[in-house]
């Protein structure tokens, strides 16, 4: 790949992120029982994702037990030209929780507040949610057939 190329995907793929909001979430049990969901999220400037998410909801105590979770990003259905090709960005992340004594933890949810609305204001005066770190450990970026690339999680380049 030349590095006009490069820069093109590596563009695109940041872009895939940057236009959806909600990111999806595969989670496994410490019994290996699964779970797919999605959920708002924020990002920062390490790229790591923050979601604020209920113990009640399945994959939030898969993510406590494990602290792991993979993420997809994947192009609207009615964006793309061949469904069994669409493009998309795939994390593994190690997931981390934001205690509420750390100022991370009133930054990020001030960012999801700005972003979201008035409805993070509620759920932080409910005892049961979590501000989970999700930070990428190894990624894919998946633009097509036969294009598919690591992701170099120090640089963010693309390899082949």
């Amino acid at each position: 790949m030349d590095k006009k190329e490069q820069v093109d995907y590596v563009q695109k793929y940041h872009q895939l992120i940057q236009n959806q909001q909600t990111l999806l979430l595969a989670t496994v049990s410490e019994q290996g029982e699964p779970e797919c969901s999605y959920t708002p999220y924020v990002k920062d400037q390490n790229n790591v994702f923050y979601v604020f998410v209920s113990e009640l909801a399945t994959h939030t105590k898969h993510m406590l037990q494990t602290s792991k979770v993979s993420v997809l990003f994947i192009q609207p259905e009615q964006e793309t030209k061949n469904f069994f090709a669409r493009e998309r960005v795939v994390f593994d992340c190690v997931v981390s929780e934001i205690n509420q004594n750390d100022a991370l933890y009133n930054n990020q949810l001030d960012k999801m507040n700005d972003q979201f609305g008035e409805t993070v204001g509620l759920l932080r005066s409910l005892s049961d949610f979590h501000l989970l770190a999700l930070t990428p450990i190894k990624g894919r970026y998946i633009a097509g057939f036969g294009k598919a690339f690591a992701i170099n999680m120090a640089d963010g380049s693309l390899d082949q």
